[in-house]
């Protein structure tokens, strides 16, 4: 498994001295420079050719002939094979490492995510979509995994939630591009099938350079001085033993790992975060649509939420890092994702309706790194992989549902606007699963409060 180094070669500066504050704010910094913008632009092309359905919806449906409960389970589908092989690629992951796996996933998903465009009717899309959700599992909590190699827990709700800026910035620049795309004609083909190529293809030219920029780990990077690798070092190794108090340190069988109560609970207070994520990223669109709007004004109208979304996102992690809370973080966040959907249900009118899918955006992406940040602070270093990738693999089936839901509530009701009600119901059961008393210890104990910013 690669994972953080072990052994030092050098003198250790006295903890708390300002020679050993210089060096972490030197080691972070580096890392984050060298790493972070790298893997938010393949997060972003991940996000973006697993939401783009729902431009490409707009046209496709008609010309194919999807119901709007059809093509909320084909949507939603991709969620099921993304179940089915999550926690698989995150093993194969920690065996084979980080570089030459996250390559796999990304060529394999381009490859799916280009081939939409051959979409003929119901059975092709379902089929297609079930194959991406197969070919891009385990990506996400590969990279959740990967940066507890490189972060200690004080630090990962920022980076987590800065890494995950990528997921509203593929909705805020995507949509404008979708919607533009939906115009592109030629060679025999309709927008929404140019949707897919030019979009999909990308994922496979960047599997080349995670070949080549990205590290295993820290030991494979020779750009991270021996110091700074020291530091590190001594960081993850206190906090190891910090965990291991908590349980035996060598790694049990999957099962025992899988029957972690904690686990169950943590995916499902996400369960309620995906059913609602995708629920907006999947069906927007569409409802904006309906307000009469062209497609390019459609795509400039729904990247909107998700700007305000992309600067709530980083300020939120910041401050549950700064606070060491993680709890309240998150369920205050969910409160917000709640509101925003309710007003979604009651709310007339292009800019109300606008300004309520807004706040639920925010909401929805304000809980992203306090809620990995906690639950990464929960798991004992050896079964990191596993439990990642599980709670992710359960709790991503709520985007499955959500979706689901809000085709057939629309199809039984012909309302966009009802259809939000199981959204709220989700975000409000997750916002009080996130308080259960006793569920763990309090985040961040044990860990010094970081002194970067």
């Amino acid at each position: 498994m690669t994972g953080p180094i072990t052994g030092s070669a050098t003198t250790d500066p006295t903890p708390g001295s300002p020679e050993e504050a210089a060096l972490e704010r030197s080691a972070i910094r580096r890392i984050s420079w060298r790493l972070v913008p790298f893997l938010i632009l393949a997060y972003f092309i991940s996000f973006l050719d697993r939401v783009n359905v729902g431009f490409a919806a707009i046209q496709m449906n008609h010309d194919v002939g999807l119901s709007a409960t059809v093509f909320g389970w084909g949507a939603g589908i991709f969620f099921l094979g993304y179940f089915l092989m999550e926690i698989p690629s995150n093993l194969m992951l920690e065996r084979f490492g980080a570089r030459l796996w996250i390559a796999r996933i990304m060529v394999t998903w381009g490859v799916i995510s280009a081939a939409m465009a051959l979409v003929q009717g119901p059975w092709s899309f379902v089929g297609l979509r079930f194959l991406l959700g197969l070919a891009e599992a385990g990506f996400f909590p590969g990279v959740i995994l990967y940066l507890t190699y490189w972060f200690p827990s004080a630090y990962r709700a920022r980076i987590i939630g800065v890494f995950m800026i990528s997921i509203p910035i593929s909705s805020f620049l995507g949509s404008p591009i979708s919607g533009a795309l939906l115009n592109v004609t030629g060679l025999g083909l309709a927008g929404w099938q140019w949707l897919f190529i030019l979009e999909g293809l990308p994922a496979v030219l960047m599997a080349g350079a995670v070949l080549w920029l990205l590290p295993d780990g820290p030991r494979d990077a020779a750009w991270l001085p021996a110091a700074e690798r020291d530091w590190l070092e001594r960081q993850l190794q206190a906090e190891t033993a910090r965990n291991t108090k908590r349980g035996q340190a060598a790694k049990p069988p999957l099962w025992e790992i899988l029957r972690d109560r904690r686990l169950a609970l943590f995916a499902a207070i996400y369960f309620g975060s995906t059913a609602s994520s995708y629920g907006l990223s999947f069906w927007t669109p569409q409802i904006v649509k309906s307000f009469g709007l062209g497609n390019f004004e459609t795509g400039l109208l729904n990247s909107i939420p998700y700007g305000f979304a992309s600067v709530a996102m980083i300020l939120w992690g910041r401050h549950s890092d700064r606070m060491a809370e993680r709890r309240w973080h998150l369920a205050l966040s969910f409160l917000v994702l709640a509101l925003g959907l309710a007003g979604g249900t009651v709310l007339t009118g292009l800019g109300p309706v606008v300004a309520a899918l807004a706040v639920a955006a925010v909401g929805v992406y304000m809980l992203k790194g306090p809620f990995w940040a906690l639950a990464t602070e929960q798991m004992l270093p050896a079964t990191a992989a596993a439990s990642i990738a599980a709670i992710n693999a359960v709790g991503n089936l709520g985007g499955f549902l959500g979706p689901y839901l809000i085709g057939a509530i629309k199809d039984g009701t012909g309302s966009f606007t009802l259809s939000l009600l199981p959204l709220v119901v989700f975000a409000l059961l997750s916002a009080g699963l996130s308080l259960v008393p006793g569920r763990a210890s309090q985040p961040g104990s044990g860990a010094r409060r970081p002194s970067v910013a």
